[in-house]
């Protein structure tokens, strides 16, 4: 039994038989299709025949991607991060995620870095899928050491400028104000040193959901939207999506719940058939299977709620799958029954990994490291 095939069938028992994965037809071609397909080209001999997978404007991407959520606000982090993200791009996997909150803007300068480190070395930025989100309200640098001192950053840097007022807050650090967006996009552009971010996401857009009126919700999505096209039609940002936690895993009744469905109808609103919602985020793991399990998206005329995955898949947008390790504790101690399900795995690390590939319907695994080790025996997983 092949790797790839040892994981779709350990996949069918764990997730209880999800739907079969559907190939999205590509919307455009050009450079960006051409470049990934000659990035894959030159990995395909090391990987799993299925490690490269369509997205959206004709690309291909590796169905393993590089995180850069956790660490300290620490130059020790930041070269971590650093090393990690070209050796990642220099070994097949050219999906990278962050997020302009994450370590307070340094993963993302770090992520610049590391793609101009690439590019220096002979590498074709448009063979790179370069993912980031707005949503929380970034620091500077390092985190305030008080109340008083973030009260007085926030003043200082969204207030006094007019970036936000107090109404556009939420829960104190979340905002999908049109006017935060935009500065967040180009903070990100120049974080990153990018004239387009082939992803953007906006982040946890259910904590918004959670204390406003759905029709209040409604609005501010539809408000966020059109910031977003307008962005992608400038060739600011590629495609647009929402990354979340529990937003899509939440039964309809759920205050945090979000629909896809409805998110799309919106973007069809705003920019008819054309429009760039093309992506989502979520997580899924051995641990936290509800996104291919629980039926929590109503789809189709009849309102009939399928799990989150299938609806993505239905609805033609590509699935990033987030927390793939849940940072870490699937990376040890995972029970017998679940080993024996990959049996040419060599760490549970792996058997994590090979699971969340092996998913019908989900395009890539997102997988935070600073340490090229790791990354190495999670890319062991889904080798020849």
């Amino acid at each position: 039994m092949t790797k790839k095939d040892s994981s779709r069938g350990a996949a069918a028992v764990v997730a209880g038989g999800a739907a079969e994965q559907r190939t999205r037809e590509p919307r455009a071609s050009g450079s960006r299709a051409n470049a990934t397909a000659d990035y894959a080209a030159r990995f395909d001999p090391r990987y799993a025949t299925d490690f490269y997978r369509p997205v959206f404007d004709g690309a291909l991407v590796s169905s393993i991607g590089i995180g850069t959520y956790l660490g300290e606000c620490s130059e020790e982090d930041d070269a971590g991060y650093r090393d990690a993200v070209t050796h990642a791009l220099g070994a097949g996997v050219n999906l990278v995620d962050t997020a302009i909150n994450y370590r307070c803007q340094r993963s993302e300068l770090a992520v610049g870095a590391a793609v101009q480190r690439a590019i220096t070395a002979g590498a074709t930025r448009e063979a790179m899928i370069i993912c980031t989100k707005g949503g929380y309200l970034p620091m500077s640098g390092r985190p305030p050491a008080t109340r008083e001192e973030y009260q007085a950053f926030l003043k200082n840097e969204f207030f006094d400028t007019g970036i936000l007022t107090i109404d556009d807050l939420v829960g104190g650090g979340h905002s999908m104000a049109p006017s935060f967006l935009r500065y967040a996009m180009a903070r990100s552009r120049k974080n990153l040193g990018l004239r387009t971010i082939d992803v953007y996401y906006l982040h946890n857009p259910e904590h918004q959901a959670a204390v406003v009126s759905p029709e209040s919700f409604r609005e501010r999505m539809r408000a966020a939207f059109m910031v977003l096209e307008d962005a992608a039609t400038r060739g600011e940002i590629g495609v647009y999506g929402v990354a979340t936690w529990n937003g899509l895993r939440v039964p309809p009744k759920s205050k945090s719940h979000v629909s896809l469905g409805a998110l799309v109808a919106i973007a069809r609103d705003v920019a008819g058939e054309g429009h760039h919602f093309g992506a989502v985020q979520m997580p899924i793991n051995l641990a936290m299977t509800e996104a291919v399990r629980l039926p929590t998206q109503p789809v189709g005329n009849n309102g009939a709620l399928v799990p989150a995955v299938e609806a993505a898949s239905a609805l033609g947008l590509a699935v990033f799958a987030s927390a793939a390790l849940m940072q870490a504790q699937l990376t040890k101690d995972l029970p017998e029954s679940v080993r024996t399900l990959f049996p040419v795995q060599r760490t549970d690390a792996q058997r994590a990994l090979a699971f969340v590939r092996s998913v019908p319907g989900v395009t890539a695994a997102l997988v935070g490291t600073k340490s090229i080790a790791h990354l190495e025996e999670n890319l062991e997983s889904a080798k020849r």
